[in-house]
């Protein structure tokens, strides 16, 4: 009779809508859990050293990732409810694809003479990895982590994993220590550039790759990777993730937080596709024989002159032989990182105006003219002929203070080319082009001076950002004029960008205190220039230096990997993160002036 029963019972579980749901959600999960398992084995299979028998064992679980992969995307689709929406189809059909010519390869039953059989293997697993990954909820309770505690704990935690990473044996060539890892890995995914060992020639291929993804991770946001393929996988994203992610991608409203997302992507995609093609064509062949080294040059490069990391592959960086005369090479990596560093905000304004002023031609035709006022914003505006100031500026003053100097062995476009580049690297690139330790005191100062400002807001660049120095710049300028606010272009400065900007400055003024006086004390024999000119260039994630970078002491250089992380989360963000946000204040004291001045 209890035969009977149990019998019984496990139809009736069997037969009930609960027990397939749990089914199939632990069938879901089991795609995601092989393919984490075969991106562990990728890293595991470059990072040490390979038997055939663990050879073997590696590809079984790649084998089993795939068809799992596979089978997880015909359940899907299989299935009404859980069917994806209409808009991943396609990336679903061309994942599917990928997945069933991997597995042709791996049998040798195709001929695919396009494709590399390991390479598109690879490519498969990380794409059936992001695939599943972003099928889970994960969903962040402002109560308990707001915009400023997630953007620093997902820096810190990928700071973390690429210093893993980096300790790989087959990451290097002669190992590394777990602070110049850890130094090494903060300095790629704040994109700053400083550099304890030389990259190309201390980091194999293998550790080079790391610090490249390192460097796009940190240039875009590890939470702008996360939170868009979750979104766009999933179907959507909860109310508290939009707040969340509006307030870390500066959109204005809500419904444009994921389009904005997408749109930074593809962007960045595209750039950077685009600055890869210039450079392996301004590349000298004879100094690359290599096709793929060619390839891999071009790509390292293009994103870390548009991440504005100032990472190279070179030991001198541009200032190689048979590099530092390469002015359409130097053209190129400007426009990269000068783009990189206007900001995505400025980028798309800029679009939309080309837009308008197509679509208000065309209607004009049809006399139908559309009127659009301020489709060019005031950040913009700002931000702009803050940028043209700086570039144009600098370029005169670089040209004029070392025209005898370093551009001495120039001709006369050459030194306009590298005065250029010179002025415009400083504002968080890092690249050189000529010999930064040879710069005259004047320039050094320009230098450090261009550092501290950095880039635009929005943008893959550091510093206070110019938008900080022009509201700075007009302030007093309303002081001096005997005004109560700031006006400019018809339009009035907020209070609260006012007190952000200045409260930016005076926070930066902090840490770099900070920082001189630390590293002033650990190594006073370094020279008090080389030092303000290394806190500045970790502050703002420049990368330029002295030459005193890997001579520092073990103290000195975790005060710098301090100083590159809160340049690039921003002191006020870390601020934000520590203290308690206060509630509206429905009162209001009496207002008293302070004696300043």
């Amino acid at each position: 009779m209890s035969f009977k029963r149990s019998i019984f019972k496990i139809r009736r579980i069997i037969q009930s809508p609960e027990f397939w749901d749990k089914l199939l959600f632990v069938i879901s999960r089991i795609p995601f859990w092989l393919s984490l398992i075969s991106v562990l084995d990728i890293l595991y299979y470059f990072g040490f050293e390979q038997s055939n028998d663990s050879s073997y064992g590696v590809n079984t679980i790649y084998l089993a990732a795939l068809f799992a992969g596979g089978f997880s995307l015909i359940l899907r689709y299989s299935l009404k409810k859980k069917r994806p929406k209409r808009k991943t189809w396609k990336y679903d059909a061309l994942l599917f694809l990928l997945i069933v010519m991997a597995l042709l390869k791996e049998f040798e039953q195709h001929d695919l003479l396009i494709y590399s059989g390991m390479a598109l293997k690879y490519v498969t697993l990380f794409w059936i990895f992001i695939r599943e990954f972003s099928s889970f909820e994960i969903n962040f309770n402002r109560n308990y982590l707001n915009p400023a505690q997630l953007f620093i704990l997902s820096f810190s935690i990928i700071i973390l994993v690429g210093t893993i990473l980096l300790m790989l044996p087959k990451a290097t060539y002669e190992g590394i220590s777990f602070l110049n890892a850890l130094f090494t890995a903060t300095s790629a995914v704040c994109v700053t550039g400083l550099a304890v060992v030389d990259t190309g020639q201390y980091f194999t291929s293998f550790g080079q790759t790391i610090i490249m993804t390192l460097i796009q991770i940190g240039g875009l946001g590890i939470m702008t990777f996360t939170s868009y393929f979750s979104y766009f996988f999933r179907g959507g994203a909860s109310y508290e993730n939009q707040l969340q992610l509006k307030e870390m991608t500066n959109t204005e409203r809500i419904a444009d937080v994921f389009s904005t997302l997408k749109k930074i992507i593809l962007l960045t995609v595209l750039i950077e596709g685009i600055g890869a093609l210039f450079i392996y064509h301004s590349i000298d062949k004879s100094l690359m024989p290599s096709l793929v080294d060619r390839t891999f040059f071009s790509v390292f490069h293009s994103i870390s002159a548009f991440c504005n990391a100032g990472f190279s592959t070179l030991s001198n960086n541009l200032y190689e032989v048979g590099f530092k005369f390469n002015y359409p090479l130097h053209l190129t990596f400007a426009f990269l990182f000068i783009v990189g560093g206007l900001g995505f905000p400025i980028l798309f304004n800029g679009y939309y105006y080309l837009k308008h002023l197509i679509a208000d031609r065309w209607f004009r035709r049809k006399k139908r003219a559309i009127h659009k006022p301020w489709v060019v914003n005031i950040n913009t505006r700002i931000v702009l002929i803050t940028t043209a100031i700086l570039i144009v500026g600098g370029t005169a003053v670089f040209y004029v203070l070392e025209y005898n100097n370093t551009l001495s062995d120039h001709g006369h476009f050459g030194k306009i080319v590298t005065a250029f580049f010179g002025a415009t690297s400083p504002r968080t690139a890092g690249f050189n082009s000529i010999d930064t330790a040879a710069l005259a005191f004047p320039t050094i100062m320009l230098v450090i001076l261009m550092m501290w400002i950095g880039a635009s807001p929005g943008s893959t660049g550091g510093g206070i950002k110019t938008s900080t120095i022009a509201v700075a710049t007009l302030n007093y300028i309303s002081l001096a004029k005997g005004k109560d606010r700031i006006e400019v272009f018809n339009r009035q400065i907020g209070d609260q960008s006012i007190k952000r900007a200045f409260a930016i400055i005076s926070l930066s003024m902090v840490v770099l205190g900070f920082s001189i006086f630390s590293i002033s004390y650990f190594d006073s024999d370094k020279g008090l220039l080389a030092i303000a000119f290394e806190c500045v260039s970790a502050y703002s994630t420049t990368g330029l230096s002295l030459g005193i970078t890997a001579a520092l002491s073990a103290p000195s250089k975790l005060i710098i990997i301090m100083t590159m992380f809160l340049g690039r989360v921003s002191m006020l963000s870390v601020l934000i993160a520590v203290l308690k946000k206060a509630k509206y204040l429905h009162y209001q004291y009496p207002t008293e002036e302070i004696s300043i001045n």
